[in-house]
Order: structure tokens, then sequence, then C-alpha cells
């Protein structure tokens, strides 16, 4: 005889079975079974509902609600995981909407351990508090995740339950971001897992898509060629892209010509140079790598373009005095550790997960070159903004919003969290704080505070695009006559700016600015003579 467990007979017993005297003629309005509403809401607080999420999944083995057999193959999977597959799959009734709104809740408390203690537990009312604030959604909408939170067990063993996005809720109000007639709202969007594509990644968990109408499916890829390949064959509708590669592919410099446009830069500075740890002591200078193989992302990445900068200063040819391997940035790390490369120039998670993993050293920081340099952008095709003008502003302004949240340092610790699980960044907590705080452990013995290590500054100085096309021209990757305006009509500069002023956040009236490099500043207005002068001076 199987034994009825706690939580089944206390639904027994206000459950309607035919014949039996103990029938309540009344539905619930909650779950939509007959027995009254304040017997529904007596038992959610009855301190015989199993409190644990493993407790309440034994329960409803035992109620026979899923067979043991199928519990056993899953073996593969981690307890938690399995625990919130189960809970999950069972809440939504195959309902994507439900499931949707469950996973959110989930997800925002940190797993499904948290989710019941956030609805259930003494600091629920603390959780919520600090959700709303976090998710940075309005109150009507913050709600009704709540509302899903609080039914959580109810959802489980009820039958049909009202559709609680409809719930009606005092002083709430309904406004949304003015962006217009959304064309689509239910995007894929490309991203790498590094650091500068913080803005694109944590306006998923935060909720800050959602705020803009928007439903957005973030696709995970390992190389820069990859995405520009997806893009080029229409897969997606948007993009983390490394900032010259607007100029590069509308160039058709690698591949087909393909029209995409830089609509606002993802991260700033962020960058580094890391060196095996046998080379401890012996690199001191651009001079000191010669001979090296040295990893970088991509051809048309600023990690190249500055890497070559600076090896030139020491007299290096970058074509002939090291050999330069592009690599995905995830691969890096197995690469360094074996031996394969000697040293890489790629973001931050990375050159701080050598000093973690205790195989390598920091030599340097990008922002070291170029202060206040661009690395990865928002990026999308000109066709498709044509197509859907409306939903490219919107998600757009969803990008800058999420820039503009990750650039408080106040911010960063909770940043570092939200992107680091293995959905999208799979890197250790520690790492990612060093990163986003500028306090970190540089390998060669020193602890360091660099608060602008890596910042989140959306506005995509035309500037920026005018150093990038003088690189590419100094390394033969294109010539002069092939670029008009310096690669300035790549960047939508302008409506970088009026997008933050509707969002009520700063942005410069100026669209150039002179950027300070180590080695002399460049002036776009005289861009042509800085790369003669970088010639003359260097030799290459």
């Amino acid at each position: 005889m199987v034994s009825i467990p706690s939580q089944s007979r206390q639904w027994n017993n206000l459950s309607c079975e035919q014949g039996d005297a103990r029938t309540i003629a009344t539905r619930c309005v909650i779950c939509g079974s007959f027995h009254s509403t304040q017997d529904h809401w007596r038992l959610m607080a009855d301190a015989g509902m199993p409190q644990s999420p493993a407790d309440l999944i034994d329960d409803l083995v035992k109620m026979r609600m899923y067979k043991p057999e199928a519990i056993e193959t899953a073996d593969a999977i981690s307890q938690a995981e399995l625990r919130t597959a189960l809970f999950v799959s069972m809440v939504g009734k195959g309902e994507p909407r439900r499931e949707k709104l469950v996973r959110d809740l989930i997800g925002l408390a940190g797993g499904l351990d948290q989710a019941f203690s956030a609805a259930f537990g003494p600091k629920a009312g603390e959780f919520f508090t600090d959700a709303k604030r976090l998710s940075q959604v309005t109150r009507r909408k913050f709600l009704q995740n709540i509302a899903v939170g609080a039914a959580l067990v109810t959802l489980a063993n009820c039958g049909s339950s009202p559709d609680v996005a409809e719930t009606p809720t005092e002083d709430a109000p309904t406004d949304t971001p003015s962006t217009g007639d959304l064309e689509k709202t239910s995007l894929k969007v490309a991203f790498l897992p590094i650091t500068c594509a913080t803005p694109i990644i944590m306006s998923k968990p935060l909720g800050i898509y959602e705020k803009y109408g928007l439903d957005v499916e973030l696709m995970k890829y390992a190389s820069w060629s990859v995405v520009r390949d997806a893009a080029i064959a229409g897969e997606l509708d948007a993009y983390h892209m490394l900032a010259p590669m607007p100029i590069a592919m509308s160039l058709g410099l690698g591949s087909t010509p393909f029209s995409v446009k830089l609509a606002s830069i993802e991260n700033n500075n962020g960058q580094g140079i890391a060196v095996a740890k046998k080379h401890l002591g012996a690199v001191n200078g651009p001079a000191d790598f010669k001979g090296m193989t040295i990893g970088i992302p991509y051809d048309y990445s600023n990690h190249n373009l500055l890497l070559r900068y600076y090896l030139a200063t020491g007299g290096l040819d970058p074509d002939n005095d090291v050999k330069l391997l592009i690599l995905p940035p995830p691969d890096a790390i197995a690469k360094m550790s074996t031996g394969q490369i000697d040293a890489f120039i790629l973001p931050d998670n990375f050159t701080q997960r050598v000093v973690q993993d205790d195989i390598g050293f920091i030599h340097l920081l990008t922002k070291d070159l170029w202060a206040g340099h661009p690395c990865c952008a928002f990026v999308a095709a000109q066709n498709w903004i044509d197509e859907n003008p409306n939903t490219f502003r919107a998600l757009n302004k969803a990008i800058i919003d999420g820039a503009t949240y990750a650039n408080n340092p106040a911010n960063r610790k909770e940043i570092a969290a939200a992107i680091a699980p293995r959905e999208y960044l799979n890197q250790p907590l520690p790492v990612l704080e060093a990163v986003m705080t500028g306090k970190f452990e540089d390998g060669q013995g020193n602890t360091l505070d660099i608060p602008d290590r890596i910042y989140f500054d959306p506005y995509p100085w035309k500037s920026f695009a005018s150093w990038i096309t003088t690189q590419l021209v100094r390394w033969d990757y294109t010539s002069a006559d092939q670029i008009t305006g310096g690669g300035q009509d790549f960047f939508l500069t302008d409506l970088a700016r009026e997008l933050a002023n509707e969002l009520g956040v700063d942005a410069p009236d100026e669209i150039s600015r002179i950027e300070k490099m180590q080695f002399g500043d460049f002036d776009p207005n005289n861009a042509d003579e800085y790369l003669k002068e970088q010639i003359d001076k260097f030799g290459v």
C-alpha cells in the first residue's frame, strides 16, 4: 500500500469527491477547484506544507504525479536542475507563458530553494523589495510575478487557475517606455561569454528587455566569425560584436559586404594582455614579446589593433616578429595552460582567470594604451533596422538602459552574480567581481584597485571609428580610398544621444573627441597626420 503524503491528505480533505457528503458547492477563485478561497489560503499557510523544494518533489512522487523511473533516468542532471525542471514543467502545465513567469521568479531569487524561501520565508518582504529594485520592471508587472511566486505550491496541485498576468493591482501604474508600435517582439540576440557583453546579458535576468516589451532569446556563440556568418545568414535580429566589426563587415573585409550599424557601445576598457607564468620577470615591455605566439580573438578587433599598436612601439613588426593566433576567447585558458600560446590579449574575465588558475600574470590593461577605448558594441543590420525601426529603437534603448545601470559602481557585484551562471559567462564569481570592481591581484604579487578597469558608457563617439580606420589602413586590412568619412557613418551616435536623453541620461553634445593614447593622442580632425607620425616614429 502506498502511504498518502501530508500534502495529498490535506488537499483531499478540501477536494470535491462525487457522492461525498463533504462536497463543497463553491469554486475557489484562486485555482478553480471546489473548495472555499479561504480554505485555499489557509492551506497555503499551513505548517504541514512542505517548505523544501526537495520535500515537495518527494511528496509529488508519492502522489504518483511523477514515476520514480522517470526521475532515475535523470541521473546526469544535478539535483537542483532536476528539481527545478520537474517543478516548472508541472507548474507550467504546458503553457509557455506560465512557465516563463515561474522561471523568471526562480532566476531572480537565485534558484528554486531561494524562490521558496523568498515567497514563504520570514524575509519574503525584503526579497520582494529588493527584487523590484533590481528587476527595473513596472510595479504592476512585478506584483504579477509575486502572484506567481505566492502561488507556486498552489499551482502545483490545483486545477486550472486564472491568468495572473491579468490580476489587477491597486496603485499599480501601467505606463511603459514609449518606443512606438513594435514590429516584432520575439528576438534572437547573439553574445559571446565575456564581460564585454554585460549590458546585453544582464538585461535578460534583470528584466530590462521585458520593460520595453521585448522577449529576447540570448544566443551564445564561441567565436566572432560564427556570429558574423549567422548575422549575414539572417539567423539573428541583433548582435554583440567587436567595435571594428561593423566597419569591416560593411566594407566586405574578411567576408561578403554586409551593411551593419553600431548602435551603442557595450563596454569601455576591460581588456588586458596576459602572459604565461613561465615568462614571469622576463616580460617588461613590448620588445620582450619577440618570437612569442600571442592569441587574439579576431582580426577586426580592437584587441588586435591595440596589440599591434603596442608591439610597434617596441620595434616589433606584428606580422613577422611574433605569431598572432586567432582563437575563440573560451579556448584561451586551455591553450595557455598547455603551452600552445605564450600570451593573449582578451577580455578581462580571461586575463583575470590566468591569475585565478595560477597559469599566468597580467602584463598590462588596455586602458593604459588607450584610456576609455571601446571594445564591444550592440550592432544590427541596416536592412533589419529599416524593416523594424520601432523594435530597433526599443532594443537599443534597453541596451543603453542596461549599460547605464551597469556603469554605476554600486551595481557591479550584483551584475557579476547575474552574468556568472553557466548559460551566460560560466565563470567563477571571484573572477568577475575582480573585473567589475577593479580590485584584483595581477599575478605578479601586486594587489591593485583600478575602478575604471572596465566601465559601460554606451555613447558611440565617432572618434572611436576614426582611430579604428587609421589602424585598418596602417596594417593593410584596407586602403584609405575605400573608407569615406573615416568610418564615422557606421556609428549611430546621434540616435544614441537621442535615446539617452529620453531615458534622462546625460549624453555629450559633441560627436568626436581627442582620444588619450599612451604613445601620442589621437585627434580625429588630423587622422592622416596621426597615422603618418606613428609610422615615421615607430617604423611600421
